[in-house]
């Protein structure tokens, strides 16, 4: 018989940058050798050079493009859109329902809200992270492997929702007792049921969509990253209002007459997280993240609450502020989801986690914390991103604000002093958001820590609450300066 010796050389061109972006802007080429002996020459050489079949084959990695700041901005500003529309309605739906006699009776829906709509940067948004990663990486190009990862990870955020869930209704009862020194079982149960019904029919509808959005974008040869939390979020908000909304009235209607149905409810979905996680178990790609995942998703919620707490304040004060707060809080969010997607891509094509790689010769613990300049005008490849980012912020909020505005007949009485102040806390939110994440991802991955389970709960609930506190100090200071005023009053 003869031998077969297989050979795997990885040539880079010498022109090639650092690897701390996404994507090389050199091209990779791979070549695998393979040599083939003939079976005389295993028994006697008789002096001769073996006789060797050489078959090469070249690849040229279609993964590593150059990425400008126009590609960049192209594929993220179109899903931006996108997104942004549809947190526009979920703004629309917010100021309609929050009138609805469910939502006047029982305070706390209030509160739950942002725990909620933060459960897509807890779940979705991650789910989007971990999966760009992963298609970036060429772990999902056949087809066994899309189908395990993803089934896999539908299940785990389905059993991470129904507890978050879970604990965000116990949160926004205790914060209502809080409130009102009384807390009402039937009102508990229909806040529990409405949280645990929103939450696991929005993840399984919207994990499916981020999944087949990733799939798309690698068939098409668009970097995941820059399109699928955005998309993943711009259905999110909408959908949990809307599930949110409906359930609750449902069940509200059905107090004096059907009162087992929420408990009922409750009981079902308790008693299924023990298949959700033995499933989830069994599966190589959510295994750890069943283990290691908890604590950013469930901090997050208890920080988003603490959002709601403020949402539930604000409303009774200045009516029009529930229009703006799906809004002002999911573009940060949706922002610096890309970025936190990026950095983590780049560093998981650049290293194995806890091992840090600067582009420039310094210690590599200065990669972790980096100044505001070097943030926003550094030569890097995040620096870049965040100008690109940072560029969308006030075209955007101009688009959406305005937007609210028509489709609310002008109600929202829109002044120039409003946009200014408006304009400026937002662009506040996502520069602060963007500085964090750098500093925040270099450290988890300089502490062995996956920033694509772990980051983007912290971020987008940080924006949330970051968000409703900017935009309450900014129609305080309207109320103050201009005439009690604020956009919405009456």
């Amino acid at each position: 018989m003869g031998s077969t010796n297989h050979v795997q050389l990885s040539r880079k061109s010498s022109d090639t940058p650092s690897p701390s972006s996404a994507f090389d802007t050199g091209p990779t080429i791979d070549m695998e050798i393979t040599l083939v002996k003939s079976p005389q020459d295993n028994n006697d050489d008789n002096g001769r050079l073996p006789d060797v079949v050489v078959e090469a084959k070249i690849y040229d990695d279609e993964d590593q493009i150059r990425e400008t700041y126009f590609s960049i901005a192209i594929q993220v500003f179109i899903p931006f859109l996108i997104a942004g529309f549809g947190m526009v309605f979920a703004g629309l739906v917010l100021d309609r329902i929050q009138h609805w006699p469910v939502f006047e009776e029982i305070t706390e829906l209030v509160i739950l809200i942002p725990a909620l709509l933060g459960l897509k940067g807890n779940l979705e948004m991650t789910l989007a992270s971990r999966l760009s990663t992963q298609a970036n990486l060429g772990h999902m190009d056949t087809a066994k492997q899309k189908i395990s990862i993803i089934v896999g990870n539908l299940i785990l955020i389905q059993c991470q929702a129904i507890v978050v869930g879970f604990l965000g209704a116990v949160v926004a009862v205790v914060m209502g007792a809080i409130k009102s020194y009384d807390v009402e079982l039937d009102r508990a149960y229909l806040l529990c049921a409405s949280s645990l019904v929103t939450v696991s029919i929005a993840s399984f509808v919207l994990g499916l969509i981020t999944a087949g959005v990733i799939v798309f974008s690698r068939h098409c040869h668009i970097n995941p990253d820059n399109v699928a939390t955005p998309i993943a979020a711009s259905l999110g908000d909408i959908t949990s209002l809307t599930l949110l909304s409906w359930v609750s009235t449902l069940l509200y209607d059905s107090l004096g007459t059907q009162d087992w149905l929420a408990p009922l409810i409750i009981a079902g979905y308790i008693l299924a997280i023990p298949l959700w996680v033995w499933i989830a178990k069994r599966n190589i790609h959510t295994k750890d993240v069943l283990y290691h995942g908890w604590t950013p998703v469930v901090v997050a919620m208890l920080i988003s609450s603490m959002g709601g707490l403020i949402l539930d304040f604000m409303v009774s004060r200045f009516e029009g502020i529930a229009v703006f707060q799906p809004v002002i809080n999911g573009v940060g969010g949706n922002l610096v989801a890309v970025q936190a997607s990026r950095i983590s891509t780049a560093l998981h094509k650049q290293a194995e986690l806890g091992i840090l790689t600067s582009e420039s010769n310094v210690d590599e613990d200065t990669v972790i914390f980096i100044s505001p300049v070097t943030s926003f005008c550094g030569k890097g490849a995040h620096a870049r991103t965040t100008r690109v980012l940072m560029s969308m912020v006030i075209p955007g909020h101009v688009i959406f604000i305005y937007t609210i505005d028509y489709m609310k007949g002008g109600d929202t009485s829109l002044s120039s002093l409003f946009v200014v102040v408006y304009l400026c806390a937002a662009v506040m939110q996502v520069a602060t958001l963007l500085y964090v994440a750098y500093i925040m991802i270099h450290w988890m991955w300089k502490k062995k820590i996956d920033p694509d389970n772990s980051a983007i709960p912290y971020l987008t609930s940080i924006g949330d609450l970051l968000g409703i506190s900017l935009l309450a100090i900014a129609f305080q200071f309207l109320y103050l300066v201009a005439d009690h005023d604020t956009p919405g009053d009456r």
